[in-house]
C-alpha cells in the first residue's frame, strides 16, 4: 500500500513522519535531507506505523519534502490536449522539450507566494512531480518494468511561470525560478513496486478560487516517465532527491494565437509582435493576482494512491 512520507516542523527542527489520516506518526531518527531519507530511512518509516507515538496534523508546519540543493528537471507540452491548445501535434513530437527550475523556487504546499512586482502575467501549471531514487551518471534505458529501481515517490508540484518573463525574453529559467515559483507536496507518496502502474492513470484537478481550470490523466502523457527518465539519462547527472517534473495539462491561463495569427504576426518587427501578444494576454482574467488561492490534487480514480491537496495563495511584493 502506498505510504505518505511528510516533512514538518513541531518546534524542535525539520522531521520526518508518515501520514495516518489526521495525525503524523514520526520517524525514529533524524534524516537532514530527503536524500538520507531515501537512502537511509526506509526500515525507519516502514515501521513507524506499528509505533504508538501520534502527532497532530493541525498542530505542526508542513514543510517543503524536497530539500535543496537539488536539480528541478522539467518537461514541457508534454500532454497531448496542452500540446494541441499551443498548435502543435503530439502525433509528430519525436522528443522531449527539457528545461530548468532553480531550487531557490522550491517552497512547501500551503506556503505563501509572492508575485514579483514587475510580473502581471503570473501562471499557473499542476505537474505530477517523480523524486529520484538513485544516481543516474551515464545512459540507461529504463523500462515499465524497472521504474521503481529509479524512482523512489511521486507527489504534486505547481510551475508557477512569469510568462511576461519567459516568453518575450527567451528565458524559460529566469520565468519559472523566482523565490517560490515551485511550491510542492505535502508530502511524497512512495509506490510499491505493483503500485508503479498507476503512475499511467492519475487524475490531475486544479481551481483558482474554487474554480476548475485544469483537468486531465497522465494517461494523456505523450512522453511516459521511462521514456523520459532514459533520454534525460542521455544527457544529465541524476542524484537521490532530484525531482522531475512531468509537464502540465491544457487549461493554463495562456492562450498561443491560433496558427494564421503565429503566421501574421511572424512578419511584424519583434518590438510590435510582444507588445500586441502582451497586452492580449494581460486582458486574460485567468492570470494569477494578489490574493487568489490555487488548489490542486492528483490521486487515483479509485482513491488507493492519493496525493493530497496542494494550496498556494498568492501575494503581492
Amino acid at each position: 500500500m502506498a505510504i505518505n512520507l511528510v516533512r514538518f516542523e513541531a518546534g524542535n527542527g525539520p522531521r520526518w513522519g508518515v501520514m495516518t489520516g489526521a495525525e503524523i506518526a514520526p520517524l525514529s531518527d533524524d534524516y537532514p535531507t530527503t536524500a538520507a531519507l531515501i537512502e537511509q530511512g526506509e526500515a525507519d518509516w516502514r515501521a513507524a506505523c506499528s509505533r504508538g507515538a501520534r502527532i497532530a496534523i493541525a498542530s505542526v508546519k508542513i514543510l517543503a519534502p524536497i530539500t535543496t540543493p537539488c536539480r528541478l528537471y522539467c518537461q514541457g507540452a508534454n500532454y497531448r490536449q496542452h500540446m494541441v491548445e499551443s498548435g502543435m501535434d503530439p502525433d509528430a513530437k519525436l522528443f522531449n522539450m527539457f528545461f530548468t527550475k532553480a531550487d531557490a523556487s522550491i517552497c512547501s504546499s500551503g506556503e505563501r507566494v509572492t508575485r514579483p512586482a514587475h510580473v502581471k502575467l503570473l501562471d499557473y501549471e499542476i505537474e505530477l512531480a517523480l523524486v529520484f531514487r538513485r544516481p543516474i551518471s551515464s545512459a540507461v534505458t529504463v523500462t515499465r518494468e524497472t521504474l521503481p529501481d529509479y524512482v523512489f515517490a511521486i507527489t504534486i508540484a505547481n510551475d508557477l511561470s512569469a510568462r511576461d518573463v519567459q516568453l518575450p525574453q527567451t528565458q524559460f529559467f529566469k520565468g519559472k525560478s523566482y523565490r517560490g515559483f515551485c511550491p510542492i507536496g505535502p508530502w511524497l507518496t512512495v509506490l510499491e513496486r505493483d503500485e508503479f502502474p498507476r503512475i499511467d492513470n492519475l487524475a490531475l484537478e486544479l481551481d483558482v478560487n474554487g474554480t476548475p481550470r485544469q483537468r486531465d490523466t497522465t494517461a494523456n502523457l505523450v512522453f511516459k516517465p521511462a521514456e523520459t527518465i532514459s533520454e534525460l539519462s542521455t544527457f544529465a547527472n541524476i542524484v537521490p532527491g532530484d525531482v522531475l517534473l512531468t509537464g502540465t495539462p491544457n487549461g493554463c491561463a495562456l492562450r498561443v494565437p491560433p496558427p494564421p495569427v503565429r503566421r501574421l504576426l511572424q512578419v511584424l518587427p519583434e518590438r510590435v509582435l510582444w507588445k500586441l501578444f502582451l497586452n492580449g494576454q494581460a486582458r486574460r482574467p485567468q492570470y494569477l493576482k494578489p490574493g487568489d488561492r490555487i488548489t490542486a490534487r492528483i490521486r487515483s480514480r479509485d482513491g488507493a494512491v492519493d496525493l493530497g491537496e496542494h494550496a498556494t495563495e498568492i501575494v503581492g511584493s
